[in-house]
């Protein structure tokens, strides 16, 4: 059996906040009085199909032979995390005691990862704490934005110290910091979904992917776990070029391919990890309490169904 590492939870627990709001996404009454979802990307959708529904993903899972599922954010709910303090940290309690009662309800089915709130980091960092605490809960979600560049990551490293300390996981999600122009690509350019849904977001990808392997930054966090979507962007087809340029610009320097071979984060399908750490097989098991399946493969797997 499987376990999904990247599975996007749309909860429910914030639909009074989004009735609440007076811009996209929000929940509103349509011409025919009907309460919708409506959002830039999704349009208007009832409320009936705007959350998710347990048994609809228990169902799926089973159907594709998935034993878990870790639960994060989908990032159209990210929203939650960048408001103002007094706004987003009762959200983000809301949504994680949600999605550990999710997780207790059904036991070994599903882990998940806290949202937190941004826009202070030290209310962040408390909220991770706390959100451990919780059962099923292995880790939160971040926006990858604060991974583009070493002196960006720096901002994280409160959160950094609460995974090494209790061996979670951070799971680093292209998406952007509270205050961050976001999507890059306005709707109204041409091919925007693809300009910003692959383009972009492989490239954003990459460049965390640098900060985390050719840099030193993960050195002081041997037991802190870190998960990269997508592969981590583009590199197994850049960092040939990466080389390239490397010998004709600055050919004393090691070559970035040997650099990502021994450096402190190894790269396997969705994850980059510390070197030493026990594996994120363990953390899951640790975390998600009684998994009853000890031994998993991880693979990609395309559901048309899937929120992700």
């Amino acid at each position: 059996m499987m376990i999904d590492m990247h599975t996007h939870w749309r909860p429910a627990e914030v639909a009074d906040a989004l009735r609440a709001r007076t811009r996209e996404p929000r929940i509103l009454r349509n011409p025919e009085g009907v309460e919708v979802l409506k959002s830039a990307r999704m349009g208007d959708e009832p409320l009936a199909r705007a959350f998710d529904d347990v048994d609809f993903h228990l169902a799926r899972m089973d159907r594709q032979g998935v034993g878990t599922s870790v639960l994060s954010l989908l990032g159209s709910f990210c929203w939650i995390e960048s408001q103002p303090l007094e706004e987003s940290l009762p959200l983000c309690r809301s949504v994680n005691d949600g999605l550990s009662a999710v997780c207790q309800k059904h036991p070994g089915r599903f882990a998940a990862y806290a949202a937190l709130p941004l826009a202070d980091i030290s209310a962040a960092a408390a909220e991770f704490e706390r959100a451990l605490g919780l059962p099923g809960m292995i880790g939160a979600q971040v926006p990858g934005n604060y991974f583009l560049t070493r002196r960006d990551a720096e901002a994280m490293r409160p959160l950094m110290e609460v995974a090494n300390r209790h061996r979670a996981c951070l799971f680093i999600h292209h998406g952007p910091r509270p205050g961050d122009a976001f999507p890059k690509v306005a709707g109204d350019t041409d091919n925007a979904r693809r300009r910003n849904g692959t383009l972009d977001m492989q490239a954003s990808l990459s460049s965390v992917m640098v900060t985390l392997c050719l840099t030193e930054y993960l050195a002081d966090y041997p037991d802190a776990m870190i998960q990269v979507h997508n592969l981590g962007g583009n590199l197994p087809y850049e960092v040939e070029r990466m080389d390239h340029r490397c010998l004709l610009d600055t050919p004393d320097e090691e070559l970035p391919s040997s650099r990502f071979r021994k450096g402190e984060g190894v790269c396997g399908l969705q994850f980059v990890r510390p070197a030493g750490d026990r594996g994120w097989r363990a953390a899951v098991r640790r975390r998600a309490h009684r998994l009853r399946h000890r031994r998993h493969r991880v693979r990609l797997r395309l559901d048309p169904e899937s929120a992700c």
